[in-house]
């Protein structure tokens, strides 16, 4: 990752540093390492030295809501080697939902999660050694908690590639101000027309409607941290003028922007905004940010996809799902924090399908070289179906609301007439992965494992798991659960574990193991070559090989 984090608790502070605790719906819980500090007086401070050059920072921090809703807005005050540099706004607007899934943001619905939001500041300058502080200078909210600062050296803006044309010449004021939705149309038809690229130089630009991107069609940014396109709060709470980039053609390129959304609630009978993919191929994501969407990017029927060095924050719903008939795809180097639903998902579904079996089985896609950190719902990285799909050379760190990773029968992956059949097949494969403080309470499912696996709807045939470290589990570091048996459903085959590393569990719940298999698990796994701390078969119709 191109920055460096500072975690709140180690930072010299006059504040009240909370944690660790394990439970749900605490402001702990949701935090890294599950502390932080809770800055309430004015004056109160974090303090930390820097350990590099930078001259960007990230705040992830957290407002008390309003008393019946809706979030309150504060400032935190910057300062470097004792000099005052400026107040910076936070806001609890885009924080807090309430009760069960799909959530609400009346605070009478108890079971608060979704506490966090971040703020993103550029154009510093800090040296190595410089001593900064972030304090707490009004009396407008009751507390503010600071949980990390990331600090990162941003590279100066990108020049304007060759054969491009520039959205400012079609009208684009990139102020942030005025509407240039249409300029951005306007430019991507005609780049389309002349085969060149859309050029979208450093501003912010509003948008406040779909932008669809036909076949063959490039958009270049300045940078994820210079070039921005933001929704409008006053125009958000209407699903059709979001901030939304539809992939609807193949060869389509994508690169250094955000994507700044305004969305504060969850309703998924809305479409989803941010990046959708549909009936695309040979297309490619690299380095875009995307914050306060519903999801950070939604793939289905699409393939050969590409999605590099992004970064997804702040999502009420998934990080990226390639979903559907999504096949042939990689996503890499990206990474998650504070999603409101899997990190990274694979969710073979049979719908928006022609009622044939696709041939091959939707599949061989991978999350590789990813990061998912701090969700508030769900997993870190999900399989639930699909042929030769894979996970490798990820981390999921800080997942308490359930599985570091989550490979399941859970959602369904055929149509009611079983023509298309897109359960587990070939052979699903999680290699060279940390899983840390993972495996925490689902608000549905109770405490899950770090690492599950979960024989819900179908049986699980065929999955390869090797070189996993799980540390610092907060329930049970690997479990298989069977909760379709009692329906007649789930059988777990031909499962290895081989180099599963696992040496602690049980940091936040009692009478838990290192990996357990429940009473209500069918079939067989087995184990090679693994250390791992206090194996519990609990099935009698379930058998443990250890080679």
């Amino acid at each position: 990752m191109p920055w460096t984090t500072y975690e709140a608790e180690d930072m010299k502070t006059t504040g009240t540093v909370l944690g660790p605790k394990y439970a749900p719906f605490l402001v702990e819980t949701e935090s890294s390492g599950q502390k932080c500090v809770k800055l309430i007086a004015t004056g109160e401070y974090v303090e930390f030295t820097a350990q590099s050059p930078a001259n960007a920072m990230v705040v992830r921090y957290s407002l008390p809501d309003a008393t019946n809703g809706g979030g309150i807005n504060s400032t935190l005050s910057l300062y470097q080697n004792g000099k005052f540099v400026k107040k910076f706004p936070i806001t609890s607007s885009y924080s807090w939902l309430y009760g069960k899934y799909p959530f609400t943001n009346d605070p009478k619905a108890g079971k608060p999660r979704n506490f966090y939001n971040e703020f993103r500041l550029k154009d510093l300058a800090i040296a190595k050694g410089d001593v900064l502080r972030l304090q707490k200078t009004d009396n407008d909210a009751p507390y503010c908690i600071v949980d990390l600062v990331d600090l990162e050296n941003v590279a100066p803006p990108l020049a304007a590639p060759a054969n491009s044309l520039s959205v400012t010449k079609f009208g684009a004021s990139g102020t942030g101000e005025t509407d240039d939705t249409e300029a951005l149309r306007n430019c991507i038809a005609e780049a389309v027309k002349q085969a060149k690229i859309v050029w979208v130089p450093t501003g912010d630009y509003k948008v406040t409607g779909d932008i669809i991107l036909p076949s063959d069609v490039t958009i270049q940014g300045a940078g994820m941290w210079h070039t921005a396109f933001v929704g409008d709060d006053e125009l958000y709470g209407q699903s059709n003028r979001r901030v939304r980039f539809k992939v609807t053609g193949n060869n389509i390129h994508l690169a250094d922007f955000a994507i700044i959304g305004k969305l504060n609630y969850r309703n998924d009978n809305e479409p989803n905004d941010g990046i959708v993919g549909a009936h695309g191929e040979n297309s490619t994501i690299s380095r875009i940010w995307v914050e306060h969407t519903k999801v950070g990017m939604w793939f289905y029927v699409c393939s050969n996809l590409v999605v590099d060095g992004c970064r997804l924050r702040d999502t009420l719903a998934d990080g990226i799902n390639l979903c559907v008939d999504t096949r042939n795809s990689v996503v890499q180097n990206c990474t998650t924090r504070g999603t409101g639903d899997d990190c990274f998902a694979m969710w073979p579904a049979a719908s928006d399908q022609s009622f044939v079996q696709q041939a091959p089985a939707p599949g061989s896609n991978v999350f590789r070289h990813c990061t998912g950190q701090l969700p508030f719902l769900a997993n870190g990285g999900a399989i639930y179906g699909g042929a030769n799909n894979r996970i490798e050379d990820c981390l999921f760190t800080d997942i308490s609301p359930g599985c570091g990773i989550l490979i399941s029968t859970t959602f369904p992956t055929a149509d009611e007439s079983g023509k298309i059949d897109n359960n587990f097949s070939g052979t699903t494969v999680v290699r060279n992965c940390d899983l840390i403080r993972s495996g925490g309470f689902d608000h549905d499912w109770a405490w899950r494992a770090a690492f599950q696996l979960c024989l819900d709807r179908r049986s699980i045939s065929g999955v390869e798991i090797s070189n996993v470290n799980i540390k610092d589990s907060m329930s049970d570091g690997f479990s298989i659960v069977a909760p379709g048996s009692k329906k007649g459903h789930g059988t777990l085959s031909n499962v290895r574990l081989e180099n599963v590393n696992i040496p602690n569990y049980g940091l936040g719940a009692d009478s838990r193991h290192g990996l357990w298999v429940r009473d209500d698990a069918y079939g067989n796994v087995t184990i090679i070559n693994s250390k791992i701390a206090d194996i519990q078969n609990s099935s009698t119709n379930f058998t443990i090989i250890k080679e």
